[in-house]
């Protein structure tokens, strides 16, 4: 009954997401030809390309140049394609990896500033929406699907794989290398939610699984910015398998040979390739009592006083890189991260997305704060490092500047609309 109300929707829909040119880039530009122009399709197709098999398919994030960042068409095509493949019934399940060094470092950013800018703050709207909307249908979705996290994932690109059902790690070396905000310095996977350090919240479902992860770890991470790797993801449960990358072309090749939509059947294949793995003396995974003692106090202020009476006691240098992360962050940022959060921790996922687009629409809008572009700006367009917040120290920072970013939107400015009476009658 349930797929049959998915067919439903998807037939009156399908036609509209089709021609809807709302999708397209704005670059793209009208020739006036007897030829139809399919350069700029293929350009988009391009940007998420597609491996069929026996009985699976295979969507692969193609802007390595980039990091994979998502952009706007990359969003949607990426619905429109799990969408079709959910109601395909030759596809028993589906599969998602990176091309490149990375599997995906997030949204686009920069085109986001640049579209605020130019004041198309309606398309960074629609971004947001299409966005957050693919993470719920991954995070309901009927079929086994399989994230291949092989590389760097940060931000959204969680957000578009650790909702789903298995997610695979490996033991990928990452060379130095920046992506224009973050240096990486590390052999594995690397895994970060650096929103506050831009001027931003974690968002595409982050308040969701990071206030389920052990302790308060989630609030450590998302006030920090600070990695996780490949290991250390398995070991919080962020990931569910953990292989080799030198074992990768032979997981791959079993899973496309797999005819079946058993989850135990492709759980069963992947563990095959998995191996047995624990995170090292140094990780902070060894820090809990530390993080919970610090990070469970009640507002960034008092988290900064704990670190602080921490680092006095211990002498512990994690101690004194964790206040130079959250220091370095936007103050605004801060304390909208810790309470969405805070939030998250008794929500589901549809009430948790619904709140982060709330939150996201007053960034891009800049109703409050212009923290965001700021941050874009000093980090990844001009690369000062030097942002200027505003307010530019925690204590500047009223209830009521935090407040805005939670309240509904109002009458004008419609609210993330989730199909979840369709995916989740129960709820």
């Amino acid at each position: 009954m349930r797929m049959n109300k998915l067919k439903v929707l998807l037939s009156l829909t399908q036609p509209l997401r089709r021609n809807d040119s709302r999708f397209l880039s704005n670059h793209h530009c009208r020739h006036f030809s007897a030829q139809p122009s399919y350069a700029h399709v293929d350009y988009i197709q391009e940007q998420v390309l597609v491996e069929g098999r026996a009985k699976s398919r295979a969507a692969i994030l193609n802007r390595p140049s980039a990091l994979n960042a998502i952009t706007p068409s990359m969003a949607a095509r990426l619905s429109r394609l799990y969408e079709s493949w959910e109601e395909n019934s030759d596809i028993g399940f589906v599969m998602m990896k990176g091309n490149g060094r990375a599997f995906s470092s997030g949204a686009d950013v920069v085109t986001l500033y640049e579209l605020i800018n130019e004041g198309k703050i309606e398309e960074c709207k629609k971004f947001f929406e299409t966005l957050y909307k693919f993470v719920y249908l991954l995070g309901t979705y009927l079929k086994p699907n399989v994230a291949i996290l092989d590389g760097v994932t940060m931000g959204s690109g969680a957000g578009i794989s650790l909702p789903g059902m298995f997610r695979v790690v490996t033991d990928r070396t990452v060379r130095t290398f920046s992506n224009g905000a973050f240096l990486y310095l590390a052999k594995d996977v690397v895994y970060s939610t650096p929103e506050a350090q831009i001027g931003f919240h974690p968002d595409a479902g982050a308040s969701y699984y990071l206030s389920r992860l052990p302790g308060y770890l989630g609030e450590y991470l998302a006030l920090t910015g600070e990695k996780l790797n490949g290991v250390e993801m398995i070991a919080c449960g962020l990931a569910t398998h953990y292989s080799l990358k030198e074992r990768l072309p032979w997981l791959e090749e079993r899973l496309g040979k797999l005819i079946t939509d058993d989850r135990l059947v492709i759980e069963n294949s992947l563990a095959q390739y998995g191996d047995l793995v624990y995170p090292d003396s140094k990780s902070v995974l060894h820090k809990f009592e530390k993080i919970d003692k610090c990070f469970s106090q009640d507002t960034v202020e008092e988290i900064i006083e704990a670190l602080e009476r921490e680092a006095a006691e211990s002498h512990d240098e994690w101690c004194n890189t964790a206040l130079n992360k959250i220091k370095e962050a936007s103050p605004l940022s801060l304390k909208v991260a810790l309470k969405s959060i805070r939030e998250g921790r008794f929500q589901p996922l549809d009430q948790c997305l619904v709140r982060e687009y709330r939150i996201s629409i007053n960034w891009v809008s800049k109703r409050v704060s212009d923290d965001f572009c700021e941050g874009v700006r000093a980090r990844l367009v001009d690369k000062d490092f030097a942002p200027k917040w505003g307010p530019t120290r925690l204590e500047e920072v009223t209830t009521d500047m935090v407040d805005c970013f939670f309240i509904p939107l109002g009458e004008l400015e419609p609210e993330l609309n989730l199909a979840t009476a369709l995916r989740e009658p129960s709820m």
